[in-house]
This record gives structure tokens, sequence and C-alpha cells, in this order.
């Protein structure tokens, strides 16, 4: 079965650091975009960052500068560095992934994993 399994959120103080995690499993898999969105309460799912294979990393303006997104295509794992986290950073962040396995195209949401900022 191939799915995508986060990791790493918490509750951290604003001006504070975290890094979240995305693996993706399942046999021959080929991952080919990942991306971030997150969607605090209320409020929309809104897009953070995007790494595609091989191509140049994308970003939200409203976390330019203080998150940064990389992958290890050897572990089929995407990171979300953040740092200087503020208040607004609050929401539930997805790990969003589009993958093949001989003969099927995927394209995937994980289960979200809560990031709460405190004042």
């Amino acid at each position: 079965q191939v799915q995508l399994v986060e990791s790493g959120g918490g509750l951290v103080q604003a001006g504070g650091s975290l890094r979240l995690s995305c693996a993706a499993s399942g046999k021959a898999v080929t991952i080919n975009n990942m991306a971030w969105y997150r969607q605090a309460p209320g409020k929309q799912r809104e897009f953070v960052a995007r790494i595609p294979n091989g191509g140049s990393t994308n970003y939200a303006d409203s976390v330019k500068g203080r998150f940064t997104i990389s992958r290890d295509n050897a572990k089929n794992t995407m990171y979300l560095q953040m740092s200087s986290l503020k208040p607004e950073d609050t929401a539930v962040y997805y790990c969003n992934a589009i993958l093949t396995t001989p003969g099927r195209l995927y394209n995937l949401w994980g289960q979200g994993t809560q990031v709460t900022v405190s004042s």
C-alpha cells in the first residue's frame, strides 16, 4: 500500500523551530512533485512550499526566508525546516506527493500534523 506518513509537529514558542517529515512507503515508488500545505482553524488549506524531483523549490510569500523544504530521494522522505515561527504559522500541516508505481499514478495526502506556535 502506498501512503504518506508525517511526523514532527508540536508546540513551540514564537521564534522557535520545528522540522516536519513526510515519508512515502510502498514498493517500487517513484516520487515526482512533493509539497507542504497547511490549514489553520476556520481557514482554507493553503500552499506552503513545493519541491519537484530535480527542479527548483518555491515558497509561499508568508514563509519565504523562514522555512526550507528539502527531500532525500534515497529515503523517499521530504522535510520542512521551520524557523522563526510565528503564532500565525499555527495550523495542521499536510504533505502532498505525486507518485507512480508501475502502471499507476497517485496523488496522495498525509494525515496531517499539528503545529502550534505560542506567543
